[in-house]
């Protein structure tokens, strides 16, 4: 049986946000057992010209969200980028899972021709369905996943590889 676009895309969107959602459940142990201020891992970031840890939540719902929606055409949730607490974060990962999965297979009919075009400033490639997901959707996504694994890391949580990973399927 071939891999389905739909089977290269919800299961692993959801299951790298599920990751996050755990790794920032450690994170805000980490900070209620060693006394770190909340604030100071929200705001952290790997260098001075990266995003924050709350922005690669951010910015990993949005290549989730934004990629269902773009190769299926049904219209993904809006939010606003202002999630400032972990409880917020949680709420939108939880609102992001919830609308991916409840984009049925059935939408995905055709989304590897499906033409994908994206203006970001002077950057507006256009790409095939399958081309957008695997060369762009996907690697996108996980290096927001992995840069939030690092910046916790980094301020002393915790996590390792096998959190990364995260669970397997059977």
């Amino acid at each position: 049986m071939s891999l389905s676009m739909y089977k290269v895309s919800v299961p692993v969107f959801v299951r790298g946000l599920r990751v996050m959602a755990e790794a920032l459940r450690r994170a805000q142990a980490h900070a209620a057992e060693s006394g770190q201020p909340v604030d100071t891992l929200l705001s952290a970031r790997l260098a001075d010209d990266m995003l924050p840890l709350t922005a690669q939540v951010q910015r990993a719902s949005d290549t989730s969200k934004l990629s269902i929606e773009r190769l299926t055409g049904i219209a993904a949730p809006k939010f606003p980028d202002n999630e400032a607490s972990f409880e917020q974060l949680q709420q939108r990962i939880a609102d992001t899972i919830g609308y991916i999965e409840g984009v049925g297979e059935e939408y995905f009919a055709d989304s590897e021709t499906r033409e994908v075009a994206l203006s970001f400033g002077s950057f507006k490639p256009t790409f095939t369905g399958e081309s957008y997901l695997l060369t762009f959707a996907l690697p996108n996504f996980f290096f927001h996943v992995v840069t939030l694994h690092d910046i916790l890391r980094n301020q002393g949580v915790r996590i390792g590889k096998i959190d990364y990973l995260g669970p397997y399927a059977a």
